[in-house]
């Protein structure tokens, strides 16, 4: 039997449940960005998205969910260079009050999260940024390829994208902008031809989901006004292109289908290029 992932109502989670006899449950989400916004007088960041404010809520949907287990899919920092001193002891702190629970937590390194591990609890499983394959499920933050068993698990989630929708302004949400889910049905990939091999495998998964992310004062991206930004445009194009992407708000509002770019096939781009004259 496969797992069953299912998205948290309203929260920018999944819960992962394994069949079997161990049978846990894992709460995942993404892109916690500790110390966004971050002053000399709040080295962990404005309320709404401090660590403290990040870890209690962390704890309710643990609690709630009845989960074992906490897995973050990158991006537990915020700084990109370094881990400032006066965000380290939050660092700690944060999962030390997660441990201290009893849940067991774990990180797959994203992008923002070079130099983290040294600041972390012993008590935390910290995964590389290829990602995680476990019980069918496979894991990474989404800014590099990941490893192939990833690839290869019936489903694969990830974060790093920051998907969000823009709707019609309101009194509340000037912006507009909203976090949201995506789920791509993948459509199998052609059988291979010849015998070349390669380094990376096919993705043969049946569905790709990307979580919005955790930290309600992180950026988001319209999906549905423009394609995201240099950094993100890998996930977009490598694997939201990969079948059909449908979009859902977090209180589970279906969005529709999303317009995906062709992934550029590299042989036409190289010989679509002008040449410079000798």
């Amino acid at each position: 039997m496969e797992p069953v992932v299912r998205p948290v109502l309203d929260a920018p989670a999944l819960v992962v449940e394994a069949s079997g006899r161990r049978a846990q449950r894992t709460l995942v989400v993404a892109d916690l960005h500790l110390g966004l916004g971050a002053s000399p007088d709040r080295p962990g960041g404005p309320p709404g998205g401090s660590a403290s404010f990040l870890a209690g809520q962390l704890l309710r949907l643990l609690r709630d969910q009845r989960a074992d287990a906490l897995l973050i899919a990158g991006d537990v920092k915020h700084p990109i260079v370094g881990t400032p001193p006066a965000l380290r002891p939050i660092l700690f702190d944060f999962f030390a009050a997660i441990l201290s629970e009893g849940f067991a937590s774990e990180v797959v390194l994203g992008n923002h999260d070079v130099g983290l591990v040294r600041y972390l609890p012993r008590e935390v499983v910290v995964h590389p940024a290829t990602g995680l394959a476990r019980d069918g499920v496979g894991v990474f933050h989404g800014h590099r390829w990941p490893s192939n068993a990833v690839l290869r698990s019936p489903v694969v989630v990830s974060g790093h994208l920051h998907p969000g929708f823009r709707l019609a302004p309101t009194a509340e949400d000037p912006s507009g902008k909203r976090p949201c889910w995506v789920r791509v049905e993948v459509t199998p990939p052609p059988p291979p031809k010849g015998r070349r091999r390669r380094k990376h495998a096919d993705l043969t998964s049946r569905e790709v989901i990307v979580i919005p992310p955790f930290n309600p004062l992180a950026g988001i991206e319209s999906l549905n006004r423009k394609r995201p930004a240099r950094g993100r445009s890998f996930l977009f194009g490598r694997f939201l292109s990969r079948g059909v992407a449908r979009a859902y708000l977090l209180d589970g509002t279906d969005l529709g289908v999303l317009a995906m770019p062709a992934v550029p096939d590299r042989r036409t781009a190289a010989a679509a290029r002008p040449r410079s004259g000798r």
